[in-house]
């Protein structure tokens, strides 16, 4: 950018991102890891981008973690270089690229939940002459990866363990399943329960003479209990460096942690009671909130919210008392952060209803 713009000046859609919120956010999050002893390793997905990451490193994050190779390979070109890569690695192609960051120097972690999964990995560590570093996946409620705590997870580890070119460093999972809590106490309870399988399954494996440094949890609402979550050593929370209404309608966040909002322009008024933006489902993504109505609503008035979405029109549902014209910025905060990221080649960094920066989504489209 040449020259700071007035955000009124921004063409619509515009993702913005109050650069404030942002960083405190990041300095926030980064202090309560450090007052409860946890190491923070946040999730890159959110944001995709070389800027924001240095930033959270800067506050204290130990490394990063990522969904996919295509992000690690971003961020390793970036300079970084300790990296978890939270997602199975499956096939020649993806474990060829695995090798060929490790031998960059980049310290890799990875995690499965399944021994055939780890004995592709153990074959590219002995190639090496190294074991790499390995997280077992665990379910603790979310029901996607994972064996269950206990003996079943147990004797995966067991197998695991006997390989010789992994050593398993730790456990993980991700309590995802904690957006849908419906006050701030069953919050809290899912994260207790979240660290609390991965520590019996650890105590279990001691047993077994196999140690257990690492107990590795995810998930942003959960991460604010962190200091409850009693023998994690590492949390994983991503979406807390824009909040948005998946974390606001769960109270897990407050308002003025909202970094993230679109600005959208009114280009009909078809009938009473609807507006017609220019933002759709390219803009917005189709991530739905089971706590509330539509895909996002407006900033300082929720009672304005957008009903239906196509590929570039957003259907704004508007109460009788509300009054818009053509050419009206409106401004929206989104059900999702991550998916909206994804969207988009870069955000807009805004301070004071200024735009400071570009934020360049790096990682964008590294679906692989």
């Amino acid at each position: 950018m040449t020259k700071s713009l007035d955000i009124a000046e921004l063409e619509t859609p515009a993702v913005l991102i109050d650069l404030d919120v942002l960083e405190r956010n990041i300095q926030e999050t980064a202090e309560l890891a450090r007052r409860a002893g946890v190491k923070l390793r946040p999730h890159f997905k959110t944001h995709k981008s070389v800027w924001i990451a240095r930033k959270q490193i800067e506050y204290g994050a130990c490394g990063l973690t990522v969904a996919k190779l295509g992000e690690a390979e971003v961020l390793a070109d970036a300079g970084f270089d300790d990296l978890l890569i939270a997602f199975p690695l499956v096939g020649k192609a993806k474990l060829g690229r695995l090798r060929a960051l490790i031998e960059r120097g980049i310290k890799m972690t990875v995690s499965t939940d399944h021994a055939a999964v780890a004995a592709g990995i153990s074959q590219v560590g002995e190639s090496l002459n190294s074991r790499i570093p390995l997280y077992v996946d665990v379910n603790t409620g979310l029901n996607r990866c994972g064996k269950e705590p206990g003996e079943e997870t147990a004797d995966l580890v067991r197998c695991i363990a006997a390989m010789r070119g992994v050593e398993v460093r730790g456990l993980m999972t991700h309590g995802g399943h904690a957006y849908g809590a419906k006050q701030l106490s069953e919050l809290k309870q899912v994260a207790i329960d979240e660290v609390k399988g991965l520590v019996q399954t650890k105590q279990l494996l001691e047993k077994s003479g196999i140690p257990i440094p690492e107990i590795s949890v995810g998930s942003t609402p959960t991460s604010k209990f962190i200091a409850e979550q009693t023998g994690a050593t590492e949390t994983r929370p991503g979406a807390y460096v824009f909040g948005d209404i998946s974390q606001l309608e769960i109270g897990s966040i407050s308002e003025n942690e909202l970094a993230m909002s679109i600005l959208a322009t009114v280009v009909s008024m078809p009938r009473p009671g609807t507006v017609i933006i220019d933002a759709g489902s390219k803009t917005f993504s189709t991530d739905v909130n089971p706590h509330r109505l539509g895909y996002g609503f407006l900033k300082n008035n929720p009672s304005v919210y957008i009903e239906r979405l196509s590929e570039e029109h957003g259907i704004v549902k508007v109460p009788e008392d509300v009054r818009y014209a053509i050419g009206d910025l409106l401004e929206f905060i989104p059900n999702h952060c991550c998916t909206v990221t994804n969207l988009h080649d870069r955000l807009h960094g805004v301070r004071k209803d200024k735009v400071e920066r570009l934020i360049y989504v790096d990682a964008r489209g590294r679906i692989q």
